[in-house]
């Protein structure tokens, strides 16, 4: 039969309280002990007196016939000077999982593609900015041409149309007169005397 001096929990829901109690290790956490040694209240206060409270002699009789504390009965009795704890360091148990580190990657390997975009983005925003600037440059490096040269072509092509215009009401009234001549004509045979 191995022996354990741990701690059986007692107290209300959400408010806890617990024995330091020596069991069979076989005995469930908050069932059958073989004696009860102290006690322990997590809501009072760490410098308070009446936190942890054991019977010294009869935790050493425990330890003597072989009875093994847990690490939080030991911390117990290390800071009464029963025993001596040694400090623990598990640094595997603060890294994360595989998948947690799959998942960081994928964070931060989207962060960087965004702040590249955002990068390439605002490169050619000034690539446009400057072709903008140099165009507006080369617009008023190049010499404005005469007023008077603009509206020339503008006259020709307005006396172009009006001319075009009145070919067409030439053309018509070409045709025409030759219509009003027949016409004249028939009504000169019709006031001849018949003969």
């Amino acid at each position: 039969m191995s022996l354990k001096i741990r701690l059986a929990r007692f107290g209300a829901k959400k408010r806890p309280f617990y024995r330091i109690v020596v069991a069979d290790s076989r005995f469930p956490r908050d069932g059958r002990y073989i004696e009860k040694i102290g006690t322990f209240n997590p809501l009072l206060p760490r410098d308070d007196a009446e936190r942890v409270k054991f019977d010294v002699d009869r935790a050493k009789h425990w330890l003597s016939h072989g009875a093994l504390p847990t690490d939080r009965v030991l911390r117990f009795f290390d800071a009464a000077g029963l025993m001596k704890r040694e400090a623990r360091n598990n640094p595997e148990k603060a890294k994360p999982g595989a998948k947690r580190l799959e998942r960081e990657e994928a964070k931060a390997a989207a962060k960087v593609e965004k702040a590249q975009a955002a990068e390439d983005a605002k490169k050619a925003e000034e690539e446009a900015k400057k072709a903008a600037a140099e165009a507006a440059a080369e617009a008023a490096a190049a010499p404005e041409p005469e007023p008077a040269a603009e509206e020339a072509p503008a006259e020709e092509a307005k006396a172009e149309d009006a001319k075009t215009e009145e070919a067409p009401a030439e053309e018509a009234k070409a045709e025409e007169a030759p219509a009003e001549d027949a016409k004249a004509e028939d009504k000169a045979e019709a006031d001849k005397p018949a003969e």
